[in-house]
């Protein structure tokens, strides 16, 4: 059985199985939202429930609390935080906002985690471990078992959001940028995702100079960039970082970023519109990107353009370091060329890293999908050698398209693959005949095993 909850897992291997003559157990059509508690602000779902499903529960009773939507909507909100997936809000971490499971075992027990342990419990979506073990990891990116309801904690509806920007106008300035977000976001002042960008990918597409300079093959230099940059009165790196909460404590909040900020020579500052909640109709066309208020959308698929395929994402994750950014910019443009890529993706200015995760940073290249054979037989290639690449310097994928589980999971061996090894020990002790999920995140049952090594 290959289980999916909606199978909208697109660029990460969607619907399909990755052993052939598999039977798709599909989830979609359990599709109930249980729970929404306005209170203590919790959900508990099932797993064909929908981000663009939940909003609307919401929105329809007038609950006041707030979905951290992944890309796209249309995925299922336990099937994302299953994949240990990431959002924008202060709830930005899925499954670290998960919060007691159900789930069936491959013997047909029904298994609940947590405080669904104990019998007629009443705060099995309040306090995640329970007594004992805490066994609910194991069940994230595994095949050990069909989960089959997820308690999700949400973010009680805030008084105001507000995006603001600063901008640093030279390449060097990445590092105290980075430096200085990180120390702002582990210390709880900013706690939401934060996207840094460069102008080359930022800015308006049809301005022809930088559009020029996306087209050449090759990347442009550093002090290249910084005069067309200066030159235009653009700063060469930029970090949005959004913020929630009450009126005043947001004021605060940004009040600080900048005293913090100011220490970089040249730094500037944008301050976004400040959205009071509840947001009426009018009010939310005015937001650039809703997902960050919570409302689910499809933007996401505007990124590979009207000609793309479809897609599939490499994404490594480096430190929160400008040294690291630096680094894997280096590493990974040389890498492009050795295997005959578009440079520009990841030369000097491809597009930032994002603080999906706290204390550390996420990196998404998109390879595209197309009607081309050879194309495709060519970027799959290319793919297995990144993954290599990367982890000669230190950095593993958080999540990977299904044709490449096993190759991801190969690299992370330390000490003979003894994390895969423990899995396998788990997996033929509680589905000693591999029924569910085989090979997937490199978990093989004991009889496919041999073969796969």
């Amino acid at each position: 059985l290959w289980t999916i909850s909606t199978g909208k897992n697109l660029g990460y291997g969607g619907s399909a199985p990755l052993l052939s003559g598999s039977v798709m157990l599909d989830l979609k059509r359990m599709n109930r939202i249980l729970e929404v508690n306005e209170k203590n602000h919790y959900a508990l779902v099932e797993p064909g429930v929908s981000y663009f499903d939940l909003y609307s529960y919401i929105q329809e009773r007038g609950l006041r609390v707030m979905v951290d939507a992944a890309d796209p909507g249309w995925g299922s909100v336990l099937g994302n935080a299953i994949e240990r997936g990431g959002g924008h809000t202060p709830m930005r971490e899925h499954f670290d906002a998960h919060c007691g499971l159900e789930l069936v075992l491959a013997n047909g027990e029904i298994l609940r985690t947590g405080m669904g342990a104990l019998p007629g419990s009443n705060t099995w979506q309040q306090y995640r471990y329970g007594f004992g073990p805490y066994v609910d990891g194991i069940f994230s990116q595994s095949n050990f078992g069909v989960v089959t309801k997820m308690g999700m904690w949400l973010y009680p509806q805030p008084e105001v959001h507000m995006q603001a920007t600063v901008t640093v106008p030279r390449h060097d300035d990445l590092i105290p940028l980075v430096e200085i977000v990180a120390y702002l976001m582990n210390s709880g002042i900013i706690t939401s995702t934060t996207q840094f960008a460069n102008p080359l990918f930022s800015s308006p597409q049809e301005d022809p100079e930088l559009s020029a300079l996306r087209a050449r093959p090759d990347a442009p230099s550093t002090q290249e960039l910084e005069q067309l940059f200066q030159r235009k009165g653009l700063g060469y790196w930029s970090v949005d970082m959004p913020f929630y909460g009450a009126a005043k404590v947001v004021a605060a909040q940004w009040e600080y970023v900048r005293e913090r900020f100011s220490a970089i020579p040249g730094a500037k500052f944008q301050e976004g519109k400040l959205f009071r909640f509840p947001l009426d109709p009018k009010e939310l066309e005015q937001v650039p990107n809703p997902v960050l208020l919570g409302v689910p959308n499809l933007a996401i698929f505007g990124i590979g353009g009207p000609r793309s395929q479809g897609h599939l994402w490499f994404s490594p994750v480096i430190p929160m370091t400008g040294e690291a950014v630096f680094e894997a910019q280096k590493v990974f443009a040389t890498a492009y060329r050795e295997l005959g890529l578009p440079v520009i993706a990841a030369g000097q200015t491809f597009f930032g890293p994002a603080s999906n995760y706290p204390r550390c940073f996420l990196i998404l290249f998109g390879f595209p999908v197309e009607h081309d054979v050879e194309k495709n037989r060519k970027n799959r290639a290319a793919f297995r050698r990144l993954v290599q690449i990367a982890s000669e310097h230190g950095w593993g994928e958080y999540r990977t398209h299904t044709a490449f589980m096993q190759t991801v999971s190969d690299v992370y061996s330390f000490n003979n693959h003894a994390l895969r090894r423990f899995n396998e020990t788990i997996k033929d002790a509680i589905d000693p005949n591999g029924i569910f999920s085989p090979g997937r995140c490199g978990i093989w049952p004991k009889h496919r095993r041999q073969a796969k090594s």
